[in-house]
This record gives C-alpha cells, structure tokens and sequence, in this order.
C-alpha cells in the first residue's frame, strides 16, 4: 500500500535504501523507478527528510498533508518555456527548483544529472542518450555534465520552431553560465529561483530563513542546516574549486557569518584561518557562485563625496547565517549583537529575491563616504528614480534615525537633473501597538518590515 512519494525540493532520487529520519529514526525506504524517475515508496514516514549523503537529494513528502507553496517565479517561468526552446533555471541547493519545475510540467521527462548510471550514459552515448529522450524534458543539475549543452544546442538548431522542450537546472551558476554562453546564446532564457520570500509564505523568518525543509519543519531546522551544510561542503564546493582542507572552509563560513553586514575586508578574512588573501577570495568566489552569500557594491555615483569602494558582505539566507552564528532561539536573537545585522541582511535578501522573481536583473547598492555617511541600500528604480532604505530593529522611530538617508537625498537631488524621484524608506521593527503615523521626518516614510516588504516588493520598480 502506497503511504508517500519521494518529491525532492531539487530533485526525485532515482534509488534510495537508506535515508536518517529529523525524528531521529531510520526509515528504510525501497523505491522502484516508474517512467520519468518518479518514485513510489512502498513504506514511509511522514515526515520530512534530508539526506546528506553523497549522491542523495531527497525529501519525503506525504502529499496528503503537504501543500504546494505557489512561487512567485511561477509567471516568469511559465512565459519563458512559452517564449524559448531552452529555459535555464538556477539558484543555491535546496532552494525549491525541481520541485517548482515538476509541478508545472508534470508530463515533462526528467532526467537527474548526478545519478551515477544516467552521467555514465549520457557520457557514453550522447546522442544516443538524446534521442531516446521525449520532450518536453527535464535535466536537473545540468552542470555535472557541461558537454550536454552543445548536443542540446545542435537539437533545438534543427527545431528552433519549437518552445520550451529543454529545461536546465543547476546549483552552479558560473560553470552553469559558461556552458549556456558559450552553446547556448539566444537560445535559452535565464532565471533564478531563490528560498522561499514572505510574500509566498508567512511562515520565512528572521530566524529560520526561507529554505522549503526548514520553513516547513521549523522544528528540525537545527539538523535541517547541519546536514546542508554537509552536503554543500562536500559536493558543491569540491565541485567547483579543489578545496583541499574542508574543516578550514567551515570555519570560513562561520567566521564570514560573524562579518555579516560589514565592508568586505579579505585581510580580515585570511589572518585568523592562516590562509592567504587569494584564497580568500577564491572561497568568496566559490559562495557567490553557489548564491550563499550577497556581496552588495557601493552606490556607483559621486555626489561631490570621497566614497568607499569596498563592498558589503552577507550570508544569503538568514536562517543559515543564524546557524553559523549559533543562534537558535528567538531569545538568543533578540539578545545578539548580530541582529541589527542580520535584520539588515533579511531585508537585503527580500529585495533581491523580488528582482530575482520578476525576472530582472540584481541591482541593491549601499552607500558609504569617508566621513561616515552611510545609507544601508539604495535600490535604482524606473526612469532614474532611487529609493533610498534604512533598517532599525527598534520598535520605536525616532528623526534623528531619518538623518543619513535625508543628507544623501539632498546631495543626490543636487547632482541629479531635477524631477528625478528619490524615495526614503525606514524600516523596522513592528510595535505591538500599531503606529497611528507613517511620517517621521519630511519625505521619509516610517514603516513595519511586513509593512514596507508587501508595499516596496510589489511596486514595479
């Protein structure tokens, strides 16, 4: 009798014998491949799991009791495959991809490029692997096996009539975006799909981020991020650059979560681990790649200010970044001296995440000059017009916080032409007892975060 299924947030597992439960149980769960690698559990629990095990991606699922979270890319997506013969989606493991992909194409093929029997194949064989293929069809982590973009190219050429019959996803953005540039420029559209955002699901926090497993067993987040962790180490890292001493690059991550929010300093970085600043900045290279972090740059315009030039550094999602600073309760939270930061950082993250889910490019700045102005984001909007954003964790606003943001208004609405817009954002903390007034300073709006995400993120800026 048919208890569960296998859905996989990234992927289904073509086979599974042995999976570790979050309950902290073994459940054994014998699988049998059926058409295009969906997968029936003979026995399961219902629960939730991760296995960082090495050539496992799986979550178990008990589709009575879990519901499909709409994503916001889902427009995105579906006018793409419309539009063009190839699609590629990217964004970090775990982030929702596969799952999003098999939900909106439940007839496509899908073919998981880091099962050991499907590379060996498609290696042997690729044209012949291909040709038995029926599109539309699905190659989840298509940077395993980058020679498969010149032969899908070769195939969409012959039938360049044909919309939305490949598509790609992957963890790896660089290596992912050589093989798309180089095979398949003008053939393929590109998105990325990131955690979870509020505006699809109340439940993303400050605390436990917006990845789908730990959104959804809160409870398990703890085990949920250990075991991430794990599995990113030593797959996606090893993948994309020889990493030799995987315990330093552990302490890497955790000594960058305790920089979050700060200018990006690469001497800072390398003195305590006793590595050098190259290879510093080839592990910072390895973390933007696989969208583990956001590195913000400064606000490119000089309005008669001598500016820094050093970029602003966060951990991507916050959930991860309250792991890797030990932090796992609300309590510890709101007594850390990180969560003015990490508040920063989640704020950060919705904005790009909105970007990101409307198909437009990344575009967050920060602005800082040598006698101390800082504003925390400048985000560009249409025909030159700027909002400027400034994130307190106080429940309580006061002027003086509006400072910053009303001194670089002025001096940007000096140099600019006039009639360009600058808007001017405080975003905090929500009282418990609703403020009666949004205005706190001429020009400057006072909002809740809640407030502020659900007016700024829909605006098509």
């Amino acid at each position: 009798m048919l208890c569960g299924r296998i859905f996989s947030s990234d992927s289904n597992s073509t086979s599974a014998k042995h999976v570790q439960s979050f309950a902290e149980r073994t459940a054994k769960v014998q699988c049998e491949l059926q058409g295009a690698a969906r997968l029936d559990c003979q026995k399961a629990e219902t629960f939730t799991v991760f296995a960082g095990l090495e050539n496992s991606k799986l979550a178990l699922y008990n589709p009575q009791n879990m519901r499909y979270i709409q994503r916001s890319l889902e427009e995105q997506v579906i006018r793409a495959v419309k539009s063009f013969p190839a699609v590629v989606l990217t964004g970090p493991r775990r982030a929702g991809k596969t799952f999003l992909l098999r939900h909106l194409f439940p007839k496509a093929s899908y073919f998981l490029l880091e099962d050991p029997d499907i590379v060996a194949r498609l290696r042997a064989d690729p044209q012949g692997f291909l040709d038995a293929v029926r599109t539309p069809a699905i190659l989840d982590e298509v940077q395993n096996v980058p020679e498969v973009f010149a032969f899908v190219r070769s195939r969409i050429d012959r039938q360049s009539r044909h919309a939305g019959q490949w598509i790609l996803t992957g963890s790896q953005e660089a290596p992912l975006m050589r093989g798309v540039s180089e095979s398949m420029a003008g053939r393929a559209a590109v998105l990325q799909l990131l955690p979870f955002s509020t505006r699809e699901t109340a439940k993303v926090t400050l605390l436990g981020g917006g990845y789908p497993e730990a959104v959804l067993r809160p409870g398990n987040a703890r085990l949920w991020f250990s075991s991430y962790l794990q599995t990113y180490l030593e797959r996606d890292v090893r993948a994309v650059t020889a990493v030799k001493d995987l315990a330093t690059f552990r302490r890497f991550m955790a000594l960058l979560a305790s920089r979050h929010g700060q200018m990006l300093n690469r001497t800072d970085l390398a003195a305590p681990l006793g590595v050098s600043v190259p290879t510093i900045t080839q592990w910072l290279s390895v973390l933007e790649t696989t969208a583990q972090i956001l590195i913000l740059p400064p606000f490119y315009e000089n309005f008669g200010k001598r500016l820094i030039k050093s970029s602003k550094i966060y951990i991507a999602d916050s959930g991860l970044a309250c792991h890797l600073l030990g932090i796992d309760s609300v309590i510890e939270l709101e007594k850390s001296p990180f969560h003015g930061a990490l508040f920063e950082g989640f704020i950060a993250a919705e904005i790009v995440k909105m970007q990101a889910n409307s198909g437009r490019r990344r575009e967050i700045y920060y602005f800082r000059d040598e006698q101390g102005l800082e504003v925390d984001f400048l985000v560009p909007g249409k025909s030159g017009a700027v909002a400027l954003v400034e994130c307190k964790t106080s429940r309580t606003v006061t002027p003086t916080m509006t400072t910053p943001m009303q001194r670089l208004a002025e001096a940007m609405r000096k140099k600019r032409r006039k009639g360009v817009t600058v808007e001017m954002y405080l975003v905090h903390r929500p009282p418990k007892a609703k403020s009666p007034t949004q205005a706190v300073s001429p020009g400057v709006r006072a909002l809740a975060w809640q407030d502020f995400l659900e007016e700024f993120l829909l605006i098509k800026r």
